[in-house]
Parts: C-alpha cells; structure tokens; sequence
C-alpha cells in the first residue's frame, strides 16, 4: 500500500521500503514469538497449542530458544533500523521503538493487552495505520493524510484476522484467564465487530476517489467483496473450533487481495 502510494507521488523508493518491509516483519516474527514464550510460561499444559508442549517435553524445542529466537529478531530488526535512519531521519527511531513495544506488550509484561481485550486497536493502529505510514514514510521522508488513511482498511482487515482467532479460541481463553472481546462480550459482539470492519473496509476506496481524489482505479478492491461476502458468512454461521481454523487463511486471502488491488488502484492514479 505505502509502495503503490509512493509510486501515485513520484518517491518510491524500492529499498528502503524492502528494508521496512524486512524489519516490520521481523518485529512480527519476534511479537509471534514473545507469545507463544508467554504463554507456555502461563500454560505449561497449554491445550491450545499441544504441538508446542510436545516440543517442550520432548526437549527438542526449549524456551532458552525462544529467548534466543526473539533477541535474534530484535537485533535485525534495529540493525535494519539504523540504514532506515540513516535514509529518513529520526522519526524512523520513534516508529521502529513504538512498533517494537507494541508486539512486546501484546503478550507480554505487567499488563499484556492480549489478555485484557486490548488487542484490536493495538492491531488495528500498527498493523494498519502506523505500518502504511511508517514505510511511505522512509520513502518520502514527509508524511501526509493521505499515508494514514490508507492505512484504514489495512488495519480494519487484519484485524478482523484476530477477531477469527479470538472467536475459535474463547474457550481456550476462557481456561487461560484471557479476556479477549470474544470472551468478555461473546462471540455475537465479535461477530458484530467482524462486519463492522469489513464495512469500513469496503466504504474506503469510495472516501479515497471523493474525499482524496485518487480516482475510479481506487474502486479496484471492490471486485474482492464477493470472497468477503464468503468469509462473512463464515464467521457469522460457524462456531466450532475445528471449522473455524481455515477461515483464518480465507481472511489473510482476503486482506492480500485487497491491498493490491488498492495499492496498483493508487498507483494507478497519477
């Protein structure tokens, strides 16, 4: 997205949006990490993740290398930090160590977001608005509105991703003691929540061509909304754990999709 939006303004830069691309994900890969490490330290019998316990037992997976595994992530991560500051500037620290706390405090801490119902606007902020932002941002060194509001329907879709996952896994958290959305307010309020963002979603591209002026190719992301009308009824009609796990994929499908055809529509809009 942040690439097709660069091209649309003339400044796209291909390697220092790899380079964010490379330590975005990495930060991704460490936060993916940093819970599973949480919560086997929680849950030494954890039912929802019984390959990893019998990694554990069977010592071919430890939480020494967890650690490792983690730390390995953060160092690339800032290494891969230091050419982007070097490319744009500072404000690239305050991004990269926003980033970083974010993917800690999902899972981790005094008071981990994941386990308190905190965890949609975390994704929805960092996944969405911060991620499109931050890498138009090494690219232009400037930031415009426009960089946040693509960012929108990004965050809206990928945050639907976990409002799947909290949906199958409730009675998983329920035992656990974490109190995602699902497990305070029900599945119906995140289902609820689930067609509220495919709503803000798919009314985007339409606040992008009026409101910003890309034009008609912004509209592009529309040809996806039958496959969304598919997931939809995924989530609104399926409940057990087991049915629930491929629509999980179905939904990355979707979000990746989605941001091409708005990424080429923006860039396409010159």
């Amino acid at each position: 997205m942040a690439a097709g939006l660069a091209w649309h303004d003339g400044a796209f830069a291909a390697l220092p949006a790899a380079a964010a691309l490379f330590a975005g994900w990495l930060i991704q890969v460490g936060g993916v990490l940093t819970d599973n490490y949480t919560n086997l330290r929680r849950e030494p019998e954890d039912r929802e993740h019984p390959e990893l316990v019998r990694a554990l037992k069977s010592g071919t997976l430890t939480l020494g290398q967890l650690r490792a595994a983690m730390t390995a992530c953060l160092v690339l991560a800032l290494l891969t930090g230091v050419y982007l500051v070097l490319k744009a500037g500072p404000g690239v620290i305050a991004i990269g160590f926003a980033s970083i706390a974010a993917a800690y405090v999902y899972s981790a801490g005094p008071f981990p977001f994941g386990r308190h119902g905190f965890a949609d606007p975390l994704f929805f902020l960092f996944f969405g608005v911060v991620s499109v932002a931050g890498v138009y941002y090494v690219q232009a060194e400037h930031l415009p509105l426009a960089a946040l509001a693509l960012g929108v329907p990004v965050g809206a879709l990928t945050t639907n991703i976990l409002i799947i996952d909290d949906i199958r896994d409730r009675e998983f958290d329920v035992v656990k003691g974490k109190n995602t959305i699902a497990v305070r307010f029900g599945a119906g309020w995140s289902r609820a929540e689930f067609a509220a963002f495919l709503a803000v979603a798919y009314l985007s591209p339409f606040w992008f061509w009026l409101g910003f002026g890309f034009g008609p190719w912004v509209l592009l992301p529309l040809a996806t909304l039958p496959y969304a009308g598919l997931t939809l009824r995924d989530v609104l009609t399926l409940d057990r754990h087991v049915d629930l796990i491929p629509v999980t994929p179905k939904a990355g499908r979707l979000l990746l999709a989605y941001s091409l055809f708005l990424a080429a529509g923006v860039a396409l809009a010159r």
